[in-house]
């Protein structure tokens, strides 16, 4: 597989080129995956390409025993194989086939529960030595960075660093700040600036002509559901225990998202933004048109949060979406 700073008329930068060398290394001249081959953790700040360059490498392997998943995503599909298996290795086997590529877009772990889980899955894949490729905001070192757990995690970063070649991918341009002339999927939505609404559905989702939208085992409490848009307040959202499985099942059902009255991120409460940054991750991945209705703008949207992971990657996906102020909302 040949790569070079130019192809299909996408100039990558010099972190990207080194990184498509790299994963290169992978395949044979055919582009066949290479048996055995260590695997390559590609890390850097959102924004930087790092998806962009797994893609293309993983679009080009001439092998159908390759598979790729957003982390999210397959955590999800994870957890319910591991449950219905009643372990891991099962469940894992049940996902991945014979796989010998595995790819994993933003990987992360934030919490000790899943950090558990993640440490028996990645044992399981390092035994079958399956050819692994991830992308992340988080070098290894910084995976788990809550101080209270971070030193339980120690020992499964040095089996990451042990089994995948550490890559930077971290050039000095957000590619997603960058205007787009052709706006599909996620970057057709657009980002609204609109003050407070004083109907809008609060934490006690008491809005009398809500709709009722099943998910999981809970009832969400929306504005409106109609030709597969869901129109939905932030608070009804994210200010429910709301899961990540819950936002993927949504995803599948709703082509098209609005999400409401939502505020200034520093005056909610962490939960209901890490809930946010999750729906936002989850919409990106499969590709869904969202607009955001929030109250101020988007620098003012994710300025002085503390206690959040993430929230960076939130500012750069919303980048995509056209900017929409006051004086032009109708």
């Amino acid at each position: 597989m040949e790569i070079d700073g130019e192809t299909s008329g996408i100039v990558l930068d010099a972190d990207q080129v080194r990184a498509a060398a790299r994963l290169g290394d992978l395949v044979d001249r055919r582009g066949r995956p290479i048996k055995r081959r260590r695997g390559i953790y590609l890390h850097g700040r959102p924004g930087r390409g790092k998806t962009m360059v797994m893609d293309r490498f993983f679009a080009g392997v001439a092998s159908d025993r390759k598979r790729r998943f957003h982390f999210h995503q397959f955590f999800v599909r994870l957890h319910a194989a591991v449950h219905a298996s009643g372990s891991i290795d099962a469940g894992v086997a049940a996902l991945l086939g014979d796989a010998r590529l595995v790819c994993f877009d933003e990987f992360h772990v934030h919490d000790i529960g899943d950090a558990m889980l993640i440490a028996r899955m990645l044992d399981v894949l390092f035994v079958r030595r399956v050819t692994l490729v991830v992308t992340s905001n988080y070098p290894p070192e910084r995976l788990l960075p809550n101080p209270l757990f971070h030193e339980r995690f120690l020992p499964t970063i040095a089996r990451i660093t042990a089994n995948l070649d550490v890559v930077s991918v971290d050039g000095p341009s957000d590619y997603r700040t960058r205007s787009l002339t052709c706006r599909t999927g996620f970057a057709a939505g657009e980002y609204r600036i609109e003050p407070a609404d004083a109907a809008a559905l609060g934490a006690d989702n008491a809005r009398a002509d809500a709709v009722s939208v099943p998910v999981g085992t809970r009832q969400l409490r929306a504005r409106s559901v109609a030709d597969a848009t869901l129109t939905i307040e932030f608070a009804a959202l994210c200010g429910t225990p709301t899961a990540t499985a819950d936002y993927v099942e949504l995803a599948q059902r709703f082509q098209r998202w609005i999400i409401c009255d939502v505020p200034p991120l520093r005056d909610a409460p962490a939960d209901w933004v890490m809930r946010f940054v999750n729906v936002v991750d989850v919409l990106y991945d499969a590709d869904r048109e969202l607009t955001v209705r929030a109250r101020v703008p988007l620098v003012d949207l994710v300025d002085d949060i503390r206690g959040v992971p993430d929230i960076g990657r939130i500012a750069s996906r919303f980048c995509e979406l056209s900017q929409v102020a006051p004086s032009r909302i109708g």
